[in-house]
């Protein structure tokens, strides 16, 4: 079975997140942006990935089209046992242009690609080929995007609790937007702060004293650079709170680094951005052979979050899935990637990563 053509299509779904807005920089983010890459075979299977995108969609799609496809279109499709060492090949074949940022999330749409045909042309889902489920639902986390006014956090704690949900994160850089959500969704319902690394390490060692009393469950990429995995440790160490970070970390090599100088209670390797589901097995392996915990970053809608609850299926430590709290306008999967009553996502059962998308919902938001 040969690859025949590898496509990447850039979908934008917007959405609405009442009081929360998300920015990056100075760029303002009101749909979800999306590049799924479609990996086509001449037996007839198809493979879906995700590569991350955000603000930069039309390079990382150029990334996929000028680097990835012309690496991958003619050559044999890996079985599931092969596909780490086809990827190791290819970032090999890439690496004078970054093993980091924009040529990774390529790479990891790829991968991902990959793992879907693997597992369907073996008729099974996605988790039976990577082992034993542990579990047919995973506990989901309302992630909150920025809001900044405390009662208006508070107020928007206590719903996302009501539907459901078993944990909340937030996206704030105060103490007493901490106190206030602590304080809506009561002492048993993990919270978690995500800080996106605006601070110095003494700034973070402050802020993590001052808001110790909320009992966080952990500060999340508290300081700027977040490849600064002293100053992390530091924090960690002198913090009083467990730190996690990881999202912004591309292979197992990077992921290594940060645990051995103690940086992080909690790993967070993102599928779509760390070199796809063969890097983030690797992470996974390690994370577990240094006792790190894993609280993988997956706040996206596309072949990701499918690969990402086959994932977290494996495990039985109570890891949580990642869901921005926000309504959509459309969904790739038929709607069956939604939340339940009870705070949950059933883990797709069916071949590869379990649903094929909607390709009337792809047409409708399709940015051409």
């Amino acid at each position: 079975m040969l690859i025949t053509d590898v496509r990447a299509h850039h979908i934008r779904i917007p959405y609405d997140a009442g009081v929360a807005s998300f920015r990056q920089g100075a760029s303002s983010i009101a749909a979800l942006e999306i590049i799924m890459v479609e990996v086509s075979t001449d037996a007839g299977i198809t493979g879906w990935g995700d590569a991350f995108a955000y603000v930069c969609t039309q390079t990382t799609r150029t990334a996929v089209e000028e680097m990835i496809a012309p690496q991958a279109k003619g050559l044999g499709v890996p079985d599931a046992a092969s596909i780490p060492a086809f990827m190791e090949q290819i970032q090999r074949n890439l690496h004078l242009f970054g093993r980091y940022g924009v040529t990774m999330y390529a790479i990891s749409a790829l991968d991902i690609a990959l793992w879907d045909i693997a597992a369907k042309t073996r008729g099974v889902p996605l988790h039976r080929l990577l082992g034993t489920a542990k579990r047919a639902k995973v506990p989901a986390y309302a992630s909150l995007l920025r809001i900044g006014n405390p009662d208006l956090i508070a107020r928007e704690c206590e719903t996302a609790v009501r539907l459901g949900y078993k944990a909340i994160k937030l996206h704030e850089t105060t103490a007493p937007a901490v106190f206030a959500a602590r304080k809506a969704i009561g002492r048993d319902i993990p919270l978690m702060v995500d800080m996106n690394c605006p601070l110095t390490g003494e700034e973070a060692i402050a802020f993590a004293h001052s808001c110790r009393d909320a009992a966080p469950l952990f500060l999340e990429e508290p300081v700027w650079p977040p490849e600064d995995f002293a100053t992390l440790a530091e924090v960690r160490s002198k913090g009083g709170l467990n730190v996690a970070a990881g999202e912004n970390a591309c292979t197992v090599h990077q992921f290594r680094q940060m645990m051995e100088a103690g940086a992080v209670s909690h790993a967070q390797p993102s599928v779509i951005k760390v070199g796809g589901i063969s890097e983030y097995l690797a992470v996974a392996a390690l994370a577990d052979e240094l006792g790190v915990r894993l609280a993988p970053h997956s706040p996206y809608f596309g072949p990701g979050l499918l690969a990402t609850l086959h994932l977290l299926s494996l495990r039985d430590d109570a890891s949580f899935v990642e869901m921005f709290y926000m309504k959509r306008a459309g969904c790739l999967w038929h709607g069956r990637v939604d939340v339940d009553g009870n705070g949950d996502i059933e883990v797709p059962q069916g071949p590869g990563i379990g649903y094929e998308p909607d390709l009337d919902v792809m047409e409708q938001f399709r940015v051409s």
